[in-house]
């Protein structure tokens, strides 16, 4: 299965939104199927074949969420992030202030889903295609 470290090489290709689909490309090929960012500290839960699960450290100092989703300043904040307008650490923070607790990634079905702390979908994006 695959390591944290390798998992880390992949992210550390990542410098805005716009390189996500490789990183994804590049984690599926490692055997990743699903993971959960979890915007308070950073740390990530990934996923595997037969229950397989690793978990990475915290990536910063813990963040407080917002009380309250502030849905529409987020999907402006994540679709700047996209677009490649802002940095990881820029783009967290703002999850954070927008009450955003975690997002997970499913491979198989190629969707980002963000949820705020009661667990409730706040949006469910496709992944896009990397292109070519």
């Amino acid at each position: 299965m695959f390591t944290i470290e390798q998992l880390n090489a992949a992210h550390s290709k990542v410098k805005s939104g716009a390189d996500f689909p490789a990183y994804i490309r590049d984690i599926k090929k490692l055997g990743v199927t699903a993971y959960d960012v979890f915007v308070a500290d950073g740390h990530s839960d990934y996923y595997g074949d037969n229950h397989f699960k690793t978990s990475s450290a915290a990536s910063h100092e813990p963040l407080i969420l917002g009380l309250t989703v502030d849905a529409q300043q987020f999907k402006k904040a994540l679709k700047e992030h996209q677009q490649g307008k802002t940095d990881y650490a820029t783009f967290i923070a703002m999850c954070a202030t927008c009450g955003i607790e975690k997002w997970t990634v499913f491979l198989d079905k190629m969707t980002c889903t963000y949820y705020d702390a009661a667990g409730n979908e706040i949006l469910v994006e496709e992944i896009p295609q990397e292109k070519k």
